[in-house]
């Protein structure tokens, strides 16, 4: 599950990672995702929680993502 939603969030555009609030990207990021594959109420919750904790290192890709197609 982890393997997924980091290639989701390889997948979605930079733009989406860095403008949105983080409470709305991790809720787009869980939508996006359950599209793919459904998820019972307590691996929405882990799911939820793991993204939470991740915000900074998601906004830090994204960020060098566009560092690196400027450079």
């Amino acid at each position: 599950m982890l393997r997924q939603i980091w290639s989701l969030i390889e997948k979605t555009q930079v733009n989406v990672l860095l403008s949105l609030d983080d409470a709305s990207l991790v809720q787009w990021l869980l939508k996006q995702f359950r599209q793919e594959q459904p998820l019972d109420p307590d691996q929405v919750n882990v799911l939820n929680t793991y993204l939470r904790s991740r915000l900074s290192l998601i906004r830090d890709i994204a960020s060098e993502r566009i560092a690196t197609d400027m450079g």
